[in-house]
């Protein structure tokens, strides 16, 4: 993660009720070291679609993955109707560099699962649901991935989350399978292998894939993975205190190795919960 900044925004105006959905927050712009940037929540159907645009820029063209989408040159699904969608925009151009999205408690009642239910079965979260959101879709323009845009992101998570009186997250973070121009099992594995027991779920909250990546045999040499290789969200979640809750799975659609994520506001890394109370 990059290095700690301080931004000032004004609090959204949420609320928090295992019956009823929050509010949805709203705008801010923020004051930091790179002043071009404005965060906000979608608010309306336009907003959204700039965020799909994105999305669909990053991982279908970029990274190749096929997308079962009903609208052409945008990645939409089922629960995007349901989510928050968390928006940077470059100020200067008003266009969406990076974007997050959101399934609250109340949401995900609604659709009756998670969206990472349909790559594992979780253990022990039970007792975490109705404080837990889901975060899921993030990606940034690759004119933009400096920690700059990372940061805005999750400030506004934090604020979320604190405002909300939410207490954990659950998520993927992707591995790609195509790596130094080729198509790499064993880079995705050498990741999954990197994480050391430390970085491990220990608690009752545990993931099981799906559909397993596969393992190596004997005849597959892993590959060494440095701090540079591992992809920067998975990065930037260990350092913030996120834990791995188990083995990743595949997903073909996207062609990436898929890391279950978990974490409980309360394990925030005292760094950054001292930059995000500022939030």
């Amino acid at each position: 993660m990059p290095n700690t900044m301080t931004f000032k925004t004004t609090s959204p105006t949420l609320t928090h009720s295992t019956q009823s959905p929050p509010k949805r927050p709203s705008d801010f712009n923020t004051a930091r070291a790179e002043p071009r940037l404005v965060v906000k929540w979608a608010q309306h159907l336009d907003e959204v679609r700039q965020a799909q645009r994105l999305r669909h820029d990053v991982f279908a063209t970029e990274m190749g993955a096929t997308l079962h989408t009903p609208l052409a040159g945008h990645d939409v699904d089922d629960f995007d109707a349901h989510c928050e969608h968390l928006l940077v925009l470059d100020g200067a151009q008003a266009q969406v560099i990076g974007t997050y999205r959101l399934l609250t408690p109340t949401a995900a009642r609604r659709m009756g699962r998670l969206y990472s239910e349909q790559e594992f079965t979780f253990h022990g979260i039970d007792p975490h649901r109705d404080r837990m959101v889901e975060l899921g879709r993030s990606c940034v323009h690759p004119d933009h991935r400096h920690g700059g845009v990372i940061m805005a992101l999750w400030g506004a998570l934090a604020q979320f989350m604190q405002t909300n009186q939410l207490q954990t997250m659950l998520g993927c973070a992707s591995i790609p399978m195509w790596h130094n121009g080729m198509v790499s099992l064993s880079h995705a594995q050498g990741v999954w292998q990197s994480i050391s027991p430390s970085q491990r779920a220990q608690g009752p909250e545990q993931a099981t894939p799906l559909l397993p990546l596969p393992l190596p045999n004997s005849n597959l040499e892993l590959a060494s993975i440095s701090a540079t290789d591992m992809p920067a969200l998975i990065k930037g979640y260990l350092r913030l205190g996120a834990k791995v809750m188990g083995p990743p799975a595949w997903d073909p659609d996207f062609n990436t190795a898929d890391l279950p994520m978990f974490m409980n506001w309360a394990d925030l890394h005292p760094r950054y919960a001292k930059h995000f109370s500022h939030a």
